[in-house]
C-alpha cells in the first residue's frame, strides 16, 4: 500500500508544472513511515523525477525536494546509493543551492565510510574531484562535510592511493591556493588523515603537505603562525605523530619560538598557542622529560600565570592545572621553589577576587595541584598539598568560603569539589573544619556554618568524603553554629 502511494505521488509529480502541494504530500508520506519500514517501499523505486526538480530557480520547490531526498536516501543502503544515485550526487556537489550541496556531500560521506560502496566511489574519480573542491566552499557546513568524507576514505590503502597517488593530489594543491582560509582547511583534513596511523602519516609527509605546515610556523604572519601551531599540536596528539616532529626538530623549533617571543610585539596572538602544545606533550610524554627538556616552556608559564593579561593568565591557569593532575607534575612544580609559590598566591589571589571566568579556571586549577588520588597518597605527597594548600592564602578556609558564597554556581560547584576533595587528601582540614575550638569569632563561626551547609547539601560529597565524615558534618549542622561543648560551657561560667 505505501510503495503504491509512493508510486502514484511520484507518477503525479512528474506530469505537472507546478508540483509544489503535490511534493508536500510526498514529504508527508515519507515522514509518516518508519526509516525501516520505508526502506522497503522506495528500494524498487527511482526518483529521478525529484532529482530533476532540484534544477530550478523556486526555493520553496528545491528545499521541499531535499527534504524528501534526506528522507529517502537515509533509508537506502549506501551500496544502493553509490549504485544507483552516484552521478546525481556527483551534480548535487556543484549545485547553487547550499543544502543541496550539504545533501549530496552528506550522502557520498555515508558511501566512503562503507568498504563496498567505497570502492564503487574510487572507480570514480569525478566525483573525488568535486568533494575536494567542496573543500574551498565559502559555506563551513559543505567544507567540514567534504573534509570528513575524505578523512574516511583515506582509512584505506586503496583511498590513500587514489588521494595521494593519482592528479588528485593535483586538484588538492590548486584548491588549496585559494585562499589562506582554505589552505587551512587542506591541513586541517591532512593531520586528520595522518594521525590514524605512521603509514598514513608517511603519505602526507611524502607529498611535502607536512613540511609546508611546518614551514608556515615561522610565517610572518603572527595569527597564521597560531593556525600552524593549533595544527601541529593536533598532530601531536598521536604517538607516531609525536615522534615526526621530534625527528624534523620541532619540538627544539617551538621551544625557541617561546624564547623568541620576547622580542615579537605580536607573541600574545601565538604564544597561548606554544603554551598549550607543550602542555599537552608534557601530559601524553613525560612533565619531568619536558620541563627538563624545554625550561622556556616552564618559565614562560609562571610569567604568563602573573601576567595582567586575561588571555595569558587562562592557558598558564590550565597548563599548570594540566601539570598539577599527574604526582610527577607536582614534583616537577615543587622543584621550581619561589617562583611556584609566587604563582599559587597569584592563584589564590585570582580564585577569589578575579573575573567569573578566571576564577573558574583558577578553581579548577588549584583543585587538580591539591587531588591526590587514593594510591597516591604518601606521607611526602600529603605534605606536600597540605603546605600548597597554605600557601593559597594565610587564611584559606575565608578564601574558600569567599568563593562558595558567591552567586555563581559554576564557582560553587568548583570551589565546593575542590573541598572535598581536599578533606579527604587532607585528613588534618576535615578535622579543621569539624573542631569548633578553632575560629572563636561570630564571623568565623557564621563561614564555617555556611560551608558545612554548603558540603551537606552537594550532591557529590556525600560520594567523596564516605559515610563517616558526612555524618559528623550532618550532626555539626544540626546542632547549629554556635553550639559549644558542655565541657566548654562550664569553663566560661566559673571564669564569670
Amino acid at each position: 500500500v505505501m510503495a503504491a502511494s509512493i508510486e502514484s505521488l511520484l507518477a503525479e509529480i512528474a506530469g505537472i508544472e507546478d508540483p509544489i502541494d503535490e511534493l508536500q504530500s510526498l514529504k508527508t508520506a515519507l515522514l509518516s513511515i518508519p526509516l525501516s519500514a520505508l526502506r522497503d517501499s522506495v528500494s524498487g523505486q527511482r526518483f529521478n523525477v525529484i532529482f530533476s526538480l532540484l534544477l530550478s530557480n523556486e526555493r520553496e520547490q528545491v528545499e521541499l525536494c531535499v527534504e524528501i531526498l534526506e528522507r529517502i536516501l537515509l533509508a537506502l543502503s549506501p551500496v544502493s546509493l553509490a549504485q544507483n544515485y552516484r552521478v546525481e550526487l556527483q551534480g548535487g556537489l556543484t549545485h547553487p543551492n547550499e543544502t543541496v550541496k550539504i545533501l549530496a556531500v552528506t550522502q557520498i560521506c555515508r558511501m566512503v565510510g562503507h568498504p563496498e560502496a567505497a570502492t564503487e566511489i574510487l572507480n570514480n574519480h569525478d566525483i573525488l574531484g568535486a568533494v575536494i573542491n567542496c573543500i574551498g566552499e565559502e559555506n563551513m557546513a559543505v567544507a567540514k562535510q567534504a573534509i570528513k568524507s575524505l578523512s574516511k576514505l583515506s582509512h584505506s590503502k586503496p583511498g590513500l592511493d587514489m588521494l595521494f597517488h593519482s592528479d588528485l593530489l593535483k586538484v588538492m594543491k590548486d584548491v588549496m591556493a585559494t585562499s589562506d582560509i582554505v589552505r587551512y582547511r587542506i591541513y586541517e583534513l591532512v593531520v586528520e588523515i595522518s594521525s590514524v596511523s605512521p603509514i598514513s602519516l608517511g603519505y602526507c609527509a611524502n607529498s611535502s603537505f607536512i613540511s609546508q605546515l611546518i614551514g608556515e610556523l615561522t610565517g610572518d604572519d603572527p595569527l597564521i603562525r597560531a593556525t600552524a601551531i593549533e595544527m601541529v599540536t593536533t598532530l601531536a596528539h598521536s604517538q607516531h605523530g609525536r615522534q615526526y616532529l621530534a625527528q624534523q626538530g620541532i619540538m627544539d623549533k617551538l621551544s625557541n619560538m617561546i624564547r623568541g617571543a620576547e622580542t615579537d610585539p605580536f607573541s600574545s596572538l601565538y604564544l597561548p598557542g606554544l603554551v598549550k602544545f607543550f602542555g599537552n606533550l608534557a601530559l601524553m610524554d613525560s612533565p619531568q622529560q619536558v620541563c627538563e627538556t624545554y625550561p622556556a616552556f616552564q618559565n614562560k608559564v609562571f610569567e604568563m600565570a602573573l601576567d595582567p593579561a586575561p588571555a595569558m593568565i587562562g592557558v598558564a591557569l590550565d597548563t599548570l592545572g594540566l601539570l598539577g593532575s599527574t604526582v610527577e607534575g607536582k614534583q616537577v612544580l615543587q622543584k621550581s621553589g619561589e617562583k611556584f609559590k609566587a604563582v599559587l598566591t597569584r592563584m589564590s589571589k585570582l580564585a577569589s577576587f578575579g573575573a567569573t571566568e578566571l576564577r573558574v579556571r583558577s578553581l579548577d586549577a588549584i583543585s587538580q595541584l591539591l587531588t591526590l588520588q587514593p594510591e597516591e597518597q604518601t606521607d611526602d605527597l600529603l605534605a606536600l598539598t597540605e603546605s600548597w594548600f597554605h600557601l593559597l592564602s594565610n587564611q584559606p578556609m575565608d578564601m574558600i568560603r569567599n568563593i562558595s558564597t558567591q552567586p555563581f554556581p559554576e564557582l560553587h560547584c568548583g570551589a565546593l569539589g575542590y573541598l572535598c576533595k581536599l578533606m579527604i587528601s587532607t585528613p588534618s582540614f576535615m578535622e579543621f573544619v569539624l573542631d569548633r575550638s578553632l575560629g572563636r569569632t561570630k564571623d568565623a563561626k557564621d563561614a564555617k556554618f555556611e560551608l558545612v551547609g554548603s558540603l551537606v547539601g552537594s550532591s557529590t560529597a556525600a560520594e567523596i568524603l564516605g559515610s563517616q565524615y558526612y555524618i559528623r558534618l550532618k550532626t555539626y549542622l544540626r546542632e547549629g553554629p554556635y553550639y559549644v561543648t558542655a565541657v566548654a560551657t562550664v569553663g566560661t561560667e566559673g571564669a564569670d
